[in-house]
């Protein structure tokens, strides 16, 4: 090939890479452009179909105790914070009437369920049945002791069980059933433990004179046992 030839056929190679090098943006436009549109057409279908109130309803359901703003659920569903405050004045009017057991409420910016003020007594009384029934028999062998005993030193509770008492009495103290009374003379001033408010509350006692009274034990029984709190 001529030298002639050459310069004339360089520069249509040239001319013709270019297209090649423009032509690649477009494609990533185009891409956007259709997730876009897909996501406006999820939410034209969302509201067509009048489902957005009950996915808001469910979102707040789903949250909890930790709420959703406004914010958050426009983005979430793809609508104005304009529409979902009218989409939630639409709850708070479906839930307004005593028919329901709570109400949609805001607080801090955020909204959340609650229950009615007329539910409070009831769940006050499945909650008390709750924590009575998922008390341990350890537990309540531990609880028993303080409360025939008290005060009493976790050393003496642990004579009276003979295994450990101290992870058991962190758990009472947590349960808001036991607290310390001070200390006892003994050596080392072991810490002294006595039933709450709260442990006759939930036992339904107006005094420790309530308590059943313990069985007496016939001299010829094993002498452990004869010892248990007595």
């Amino acid at each position: 090939m001529s030298e002639l030839e050459k310069e004339k056929t360089e520069p249509e190679t040239e001319k013709d890479q270019e297209p090649a090098q423009t032509n690649a943006a477009p494609v990533d436009v185009h891409k956007d452009d259709s997730a876009a549109s897909e996501t406006a057409d999820r939410l034209d279908e969302t509201e067509q179909e009048g489902r957005a109130k009950a996915i808001l309803e469910g979102l707040i359901f789903i949250v909890g105790d930790d709420g959703i703003s406004a914010e958050q659920a426009a983005e979430t569903l793809g609508v104005s914070v304009e529409r979902v405050e009218q989409l939630v004045e639409e709850l708070k009017n479906d839930y307004s009437d005593d028919s329901h057991g709570f109400e949609l409420t805001q607080y801090g910016g955020l909204y959340r369920f609650m229950s009615k003020e007329f539910v409070h007594p009831y769940a006050a009384q499945l909650f008390q049945m709750g924590r009575q029934a998922t008390l341990s028999q350890a537990a309540l062998e531990t609880l028993a002791i303080i409360a025939y005993k008290q005060p009493v030193t976790r050393v003496e509770i642990e004579e009276i069980r003979g295994v450990g008492a101290d992870v058991m009495l962190r758990k009472l103290m947590a349960r808001g059933l036991i607290r310390e009374s001070g200390r006892s003379d003994a050596p080392g001033k072991p810490i002294l433990y006595e039933v709450t408010e709260e442990f006759m509350n939930s036992f339904k006692l107006m005094s420790l004179k309530e308590l059943p009274e313990l069985p007496a034990f016939r001299s010829d029984d094993n002498e452990d046992d004869g010892d248990f709190l007595k």
